[in-house]
Parts: C-alpha cells; structure tokens; sequence
C-alpha cells in the first residue's frame, strides 16, 4: 500500500491537496518534513502523510473528524 502526502486546509472549509505518492514509509516521512519546512507559517496548511490502499481510502480517513485526546485529570 502506498503513502500519500496532502495538504490539509482547515478554512474557511476543510479542503485536501494531493501532493505525491510513495511507496515506502522512509522516503514519504523524510519529503513531509521537507515540505512543512519549507511552507510559511501564513500558508494555513499542514503537511499530513496517510497510509492507505488507494487515493479514495486516504481523502476518507484525512476527511474524518476525529475526538481530542483526553487530558490528564479529566475524569
């Protein structure tokens, strides 16, 4: 299954650029942290690496809204 690179863009609606597509973890993780370094802080994107087994597959899982994590102390 391949690793696809995406920007995120959270407004004014959540939008997903397709960047590229590799086939090994190592060499998308390395291009991801490339690409957020290179992008200026006023861009209004994040940089996301999703593992999936197509392009349809990854767009769901960055599509979904996910729960916060609970704090500590939050009972």
């Amino acid at each position: 299954m391949p690793y696809y690179l995406y920007k995120v863009f959270e407004t004014p609606i959540r939008r997903l650029e397709k960047i590229e597509t590799h086939d090994a973890f190592k060499p998308a993780s390395a291009r991801a942290k490339e690409l957020r370094r290179e992008l200026p802080p006023s861009a209004g994107c994040t940089v996301k690496t999703i593992f999936a087994e197509n392009e349809l597959q990854a767009e769901d899982i960055l599509s979904q809204v996910r729960e916060p994590q609970p704090e500590l102390g939050d009972d």
